[in-house]
């Protein structure tokens, strides 16, 4: 038995796990379209007027495994298991990173990405025990 009760924040947790079991599914379409793609080389154009050149099926395959392993993750959070709390936590974490170096591209998106992350890394840090005492 645990000694965590279970309160009405634990919906903070579902929200997390929801999010990243959707955050991943998304991945992993947008991986499968970037593979299925008949021309594997796509263009970015920062602002700054430099010109990117990237392999869109290397991160086709990238975007592919990392969303199916969020999925996972998301799955085993709802579980209750303490090893996706942590790791959710950390790929919440870079995710926050990774969109603050592309926030000069995408500032909409990234910043409602960086909230979502946050509101996540929340709901993880301070009512994730709550999870695993519901199982």
């Amino acid at each position: 038995m645990s000694d965590t009760n279970v309160t009405g924040w634990v919906g903070w947790g579902w929200f997390a796990g929801v999010m990243i079991i959707i955050s991943g599914a998304i991945g992993a379409i947008y991986g499968l379209i970037a593979i299925l793609l008949p021309d594997n080389t796509y263009f970015l154009k920062p602002s700054d007027g430099e010109l990117l050149i990237l392999n869109a099926t290397g991160w086709g395959w990238l975007h592919l495994f990392l969303g199916l392993f969020l999925v996972l993750v998301g799955i085993a959070l709802l579980a209750g298991a303490a090893w996706a709390r942590v790791v959710a936590i950390i790929l919440a974490a870079f995710s926050v990173l990774a969109n603050l170096m592309v926030l000069p591209l995408q500032p909409w998106w990234s910043a409602i990405v960086i909230a979502v992350d946050v509101f996540v890394i929340y709901a993880l840090t301070v009512h994730g025990k709550e999870l695993a005492a519901r199982r």
